[in-house]
């Protein structure tokens, strides 16, 4: 599992002209899945999400998380994130969990999510999103949950 972590001043997504999610101060997740991840691990990768620390404390030093600082969580599924990009100008796909087993992924992160981070929203599965945010700092991590 693959999630980019995005700092957010705001973000919202916007699925065929409505706005389907959106969050003022938190964090914005791109999640990716890759061949092989297993539901078994969403808890772990909603942990580190919930519990890494990104906001600053009072000496202004990144030591405090989401779940301490309070504030929204966004995730947006995006499988581009577990492309090949080793060689050539285009990226492989073949890395990524299949439709099917991405979608029941994510519909766990979701379901996961929604118990543990009232203040969250969600991007849709195979649709056609517009993401928007404002990155605060900016503050962008890569985390992975194998």
């Amino acid at each position: 599992m693959i999630g980019l972590i995005q700092r957010v001043s705001e973000a919202s997504v916007t699925i065929g002209g409505e706005t389907a999610g959106r969050i003022g101060p938190g964090l914005l997740v791109l999640a990716g899945f890759r061949r092989g991840d297993r539901a078994e691990r969403i808890p772990r990768f909603v942990e580190r999400l919930l519990n890494y620390r990104v906001f600053a404390d009072g000496e202004g030093r990144m030591n405090v998380s989401l779940r301490d600082a309070g504030g929204g969580l966004l995730l947006v599924p995006q499988f581009t994130l577990a492309a090949d990009t080793d060689s050539g100008n285009r990226p492989s796909f073949t890395p990524a969990a299949p439709p099917a087993e991405g979608e029941a992924l994510f519909a766990e992160l979701v379901e996961q999510v929604e118990r543990e981070w009232p203040d969250s929203a969600f991007g849709r599965f195979g649709a056609d999103m517009q993401v928007a945010l404002v990155n605060d700092g900016p503050v962008t991590f890569w985390i992975e949950v194998d």
